[in-house]
């Protein structure tokens, strides 16, 4: 696969993210197992009149990809793809609820035309009149990488192109309920900060979203190149470990050239073993960074893992409250980073600093 460039990005979580000047400045510790992402000032991007028909995922989802654009100085790309693990949930949920209600008569189309997953890659093209390549990936854990890796393949074929390709997902109340009650959401409220030392099983719920632009040629402002990205949908940590070492020899590279890792812990105690398999075997000499005791989990929250290495690589230093281990890289130039959400659709990337 041949390597592209994060030439712009952007990301709403529930830290204050949107500002890309901003670097998880001051961290908000969340108490509750379900919580939502941080709204920014959405009337710079939307108009007030689509705004009120617009559910939480579509205004992130159109609102981050606007931001990476104009970061990245593109004004029209040539494709757009978004990943995402379960749509947009609200307006199902709301159609469904109209159904009941209604006794399956007098029924509007619309909450059932803005339900389907690739409602948010169709509100970016009808805002920016874009009229290309336009795809939607349901892939669970893996929607956003899947999503680079088609944004990889067409890079290869057509190297001018610039790619927008995004990954979101937003909490609804029903499907979170439901969530709860099959155990993958913690029975009982902590504080979200210290997640990662939780024994129970289950973790905690949020939502987001990151776009970015990618592009085959380095610019000035690119953040930084994406070497490799793959995808497995069951493996048994020995063969996720197996998997990491290819990589990284793929790419000519040894295990002492990795300044960072970006690991997905969650705070499962049934799951996260998959994690700790790693820190305790080939990371254990290499610094290792957590993010979901910071901004919860939601099918695409690895997206974030992007942007928090596009950050590093910028201002080569990291909050303290990322740090799970003892070690600190002095620069950082090669950072992997590795997802997975109970015990499938595992994710490997390596990020190399422009």
């Amino acid at each position: 696969m041949s390597g592209c460039y994060i030439n712009g990005i952007a990301n709403i979580s529930a830290q204050s993210t949107s500002d890309f000047d901003q670097f998880l400045d001051e961290i908000i510790a969340y108490k509750e197992v379900i919580f939502k992402s941080i709204d920014p000032d959405y009337k710079k991007y939307i108009k007030p009149a689509a705004m009120r028909r617009m559910s939480k995922s579509v205004k992130m989802g159109v609102t981050t990809s606007k931001m990476a654009l104009a970061s990245s100085g593109i004004e029209m790309p040539d494709a757009i793809i978004t990943g995402t693990g379960m749509g947009c949930k609200q307006d199902s949920e709301k159609f469904l609820e109209k159904i009941l209600y209604n006794d399956e008569q007098f029924l509007t189309p619309t909450l059932f035309i803005q339900s389907t997953h690739n409602t948010v890659g169709g509100q970016i093209a009808l805002g920016l009149g874009c009229k290309s390549y336009n795809v939607t990936y349901v892939q669970g854990a893996a929607s956003f990488e899947t999503s680079l890796i088609d944004a990889q393949l067409m890079l290869s074929e057509a190297p001018k192109k610039n790619i927008l390709v995004g990954g979101i997902d937003e909490i609804a109340k029903n499907s979170t309920l439901l969530h709860t009650l099959d155990g993958h959401i913690k029975q009982e409220d902590i504080n979200v900060l210290e997640l990662l030392e939780s024994k129970t099983s289950g973790t905690v719920c949020s939502e987001g979203a990151t776009f970015a632009v990618l592009g085959a040629e380095k610019q000035d402002h690119s953040l930084c190149r994406m070497m490799d990205v793959e995808t497995r949908n069951i493996a048994s940590p020995q063969d996720i470990k197996e998997d990491i070492l290819a990589l990284i020899e793929k790419q000519g590279l040894t295990l002492n050239d990795i300044d960072a890792v970006i690991l997905g812990n969650n705070g499962d105690v049934s799951f996260d073993h998959y994690f700790e398999n790693l820190q305790n075997s080939i990371f254990s000499n290499i610094e290792q960074l957590c993010y979901k005791h910071v901004i919860g989990e939601y099918h695409t929250a690895s997206a974030f893992s992007y942007w928090l290495a596009c950050k590093i690589f910028k201002v080569n230093n990291v909050p303290s409250i990322l740090r799970v281990n003892n070690i600190e890289a002095k620069e950082y130039k090669n950072i992997l980073l590795y997802n997975q959400y109970r015990a499938k659709n595992h994710s490997i990337a390596l990020l190399q600093r422009c």
